[in-house]
């Protein structure tokens, strides 16, 4: 019986497990996680948003996926009754020199099929979000707010329904190759599988290189850090509020965000984690953080962006910075209404000339698939990944 191992227990391993059962239902698939339990990192230590493909260039896979994905998303959680709301978002020009690029957004969206995408002049954006500032917003109404955590629980029930093992506590420490197959060293264990697929996330490029490949590409890991809104002040955010990306700044900016489980989210962030899984300042893996240092392309990244690397570790030591930022969007916030939050690591793939990697990168081999880019939307759109990776893999069959 042909067998397909994938390598990493988080959304995007677990949401190809299911497609690869419901594409080939012969095969036997597992799963190979190395923490205690599932989807420990970018999976759950996100904004919990599902996003709906509005920013990404028409006809880039991550487009295609997102829109598709968005709609997977939702009919999965209301099919297994996980939480979630279209609570919808608006993207908000702080004023009018933001203008051609939110209409750039708007005409984006369209073009990638999002539905009822409105544009609003000031007095209707206030309208909505009575406490926003701006001159115009595009709204979306087709996104939202999951329970990721509980989508994991939702595909971990099912896979285990439909007979895929599920193996915690197994980390792959080597691959080899073996005739038409693979060997598959685990914690305690060793496998062997016709396929690989590496879905490893924050270490998908050094699973890669087990597997003998050479990416051309490097993950680094940029910590984003959120703060909380009081309780009694949550009600200046109705929806989710953004804002116009800029296109110098590789990364959305702050925002806000409202939660499955009650208040308000503000932020991320975007400074360099100083370990592959480092949440706070103080976790350090000295090997790690060489590797990113010794990485050319990351100097590269941050000549090239020398005033936002710095803001953004500004921002992330002061409170008063981050206030300002968000004050941007809301101006009644205040440094007092923060609370500290979460934080999350994206796993972020560089090029050795310092470009960020904007669309999903996923490379085929015989017998053998590396997710090595997959930041968001890769959550809201892993089911659409998954089944884009189960047909690789049928056709390499």
């Amino acid at each position: 019986m042909r067998s397909v191992g994938v390598i990493g227990g988080g959304l995007v391993g677990l949401a190809t497990a299911l497609r690869l059962t419901e594409s080939e239902p012969q095969v036997q698939v597992m799963v190979w996680e190395k923490e205690s339990g599932l989807g420990h990192h970018q999976s759950t230590h996100n904004s919990g948003v599902l996003h709906a493909g509005l920013y990404y260039k028409p006809g880039s896979l991550k487009a295609r996926l997102a829109v598709e994905g968005i709609r997977m998303m939702t009919a999965f959680a209301e099919r297994y009754g996980v939480r979630h709301e279209r609570c919808g978002k608006l993207v908000v020009a702080t004023d009018h020199s933001e203008i051609p690029r939110l209409r750039t957004l708007l005409e984006r969206g369209t073009a990638n099929g999002l539905s009822r995408l409105e544009w609003l002049e000031a007095d209707a954006m206030r309208e909505i979000e009575p406490h926003v500032a701006g001159v115009a917003a595009v709204r979306v109404p087709e996104e939202g707010i999951i329970d990721y955590a509980g989508v994991v629980a939702a595909m971990a029930g099912e896979l285990r329904s439909r007979g895929v093992k599920i193996y915690t506590g197994a980390e792959v420490s080597r691959l080899q190759r073996a005739a038409s197959a693979w060997r598959v060293y685990t914690t305690d264990e060793v496998h062997e599988v016709s396929c690989i697929v590496n879905c490893a996330g924050l270490y998908s490029d050094d699973v890669a290189r087990q597997a003998g490949e050479r990416p051309r590409v490097r993950i680094i890991p940029f910590r984003g850090e959120y703060y909380q809104l009081r309780p009694d002040r949550v009600h200046l955010v109705r929806h989710l509020i953004y804002p116009v990306p800029d296109p110098a700044y590789p990364f959305l900016g702050v925002h806000f965000t409202r939660m499955i489980d009650g208040g308000v989210e503000a932020g991320p962030n975007a400074v360099l984690a100083l370990a592959r899984e480092g949440y706070r300042w103080r976790d350090v893996n000295l090997r790690e953080l060489a590797g990113a240092l010794g990485f050319p392309g990351l100097w590269r990244f941050m000549a090239r962006h020398p005033s936002m690397t710095v803001s953004e570790i500004y921002r992330s030591l002061s409170k008063s910075t981050f206030t300002h930022a968000l004050q941007r969007l809301v101006p009644e916030i205040r440094q007092s209404d923060l609370i500290v939050g979460g934080a999350g690591v994206r796993a972020q793939a560089m090029s050795a000339d310092g470009q960020l990697v904007q669309d999903f990168s996923i490379i085929e081999r015989q017998g053998a698939v590396h997710v090595l880019n997959a930041p968001s939307p890769g959550a809201t759109a892993s089911l659409a990944i998954g089944g884009y990776i189960a047909a690789i893999v049928k056709s390499n069959a």
